[in-house]
């Protein structure tokens, strides 16, 4: 078991923890060393039923657990499966069945098993976007999602070290054909991946030295961003003079935006910086447009943001802050 991994555990020795087990080599030996690590432990495993061999993985996983001691839950995507946007919506179902499991049984943290290649994936695939810190500082080791932790505690492990460690101890794993379906920019990243090394001599350690150098930076705009939203956010809606955007610096302003957009609408994610751009442009004058499920209106120095089919009557919503400033 790698040492990182277990200083980094052992802060949820005593808590029940729930592990998402796809059957694949990183889940399978997050699962295995968490039960070394002396975790308490429920698995949850998601059939696609997009795959023939998905059935097959099921029941591994679901022998796996009996062997480890270890409980598990299995569900099953029976939704409609859309024709555009596969990955997407497969990743969207099996979070929200997870996430709702880990709420109804009062359970603070899913433990994930994304490693350090697909740290250095997503790192490449937001610079390929054009991304600004926040996509360039990747995934964080502790995060957020509907109100459930969500945990990866092996961004500092690398694939290899996780196959060796199976193939070593005999721990059986399934290969998903998609890894090495090209049509995927992630599978092109990754085969390409050793050109940089070779070629331009950056290293994977130092792209993870750049991840976690923008991750202290993305942390300390989110959180003057945190302060700002907080001033403004009314339960559903937001009301602020242009100040609060125009008079920061641009970086913050454009987190501001995000966040606020992203409570307001619900969605699980912010929206993509060119779009945030795009808004902050539009703002700089009296307009109204949606974005990320919101109605963003701005009326000379007043900005509205509420729910997408809300009213934007900004002197009603004027009124109304006032009564609540009074309070």
């Amino acid at each position: 078991m790698n040492e990182k991994f277990y200083d980094f555990v052992r802060k949820y020795q005593g808590q029940h923890i729930a592990v998402a087990v796809s059957g694949g080599v990183d889940s399978v030996c997050l699962l295995h060393w968490c039960v070394m690590a002396g975790l308490s432990v429920t698995a949850l495993h998601v059939n696609h039923g997009l795959r023939d061999a998905a059935d097959v993985e099921s029941r591994y996983v679901v022998d796996l657990c009996e062997k480890l001691g270890v409980r598990c839950k299995v569900f099953y995507w029976t939704d409609e499966k859309p024709v555009s946007g596969l990955e997407a919506a497969a990743r969207d179902a099996r979070y929200n069945m997870m996430l709702g499991w880990c709420r109804d049984n009062n359970i603070d943290a899913l433990f994930v098993a994304h490693q350090a290649d697909d740290q250095i994936e997503t790192f490449l695939m937001n610079l390929s976007r054009g991304s600004g810190v926040s996509g360039l500082s990747a995934m964080r080791a502790v995060s957020y999602r509907d109100g459930v932790k969500i945990v990866r505690p092996l961004l500092s492990v690398y694939r290899a070290e996780l196959i060796s460690w199976c193939n070593t101890n005999g721990v059986q794993y399934f290969a998903d054909e998609m890894n090495d379906d090209e049509n995927y920019t992630r599978v092109k990243i990754r085969k390409n991946r050793h050109l940089l090394a070779s070629k331009l001599g950056i290293s994977d350690a130092r792209i993870l030295l750049a991840i976690e150098n923008l991750g202290r930076a993305r942390d300390a705009l989110d959180g003057q961003a945190v302060q700002m939203v907080n001033q403004v956010l009314r339960d559903d809606y937001a009301l602020f003079t242009d100040s609060f955007l125009f008079d920061v610096a641009p970086d913050i302003g454009l987190k501001f935006l995000g966040i606020l957009i992203q409570k307001i609408g619900g969605d699980c994610y912010q929206p993509r910086l060119n779009s945030l751009n795009r808004a902050l442009s539009n703002l700089k004058s009296n307009c109204q447009f949606t974005l990320g499920h919101c109605t963003v209106r701005r009326l000379n120095d007043k900005i509205l943001v509420v729910p997408e089919g809300a009213k934007t009557s900004i002197r009603k919503r004027n009124e109304k802050y006032k009564r609540y400033a009074k309070k």
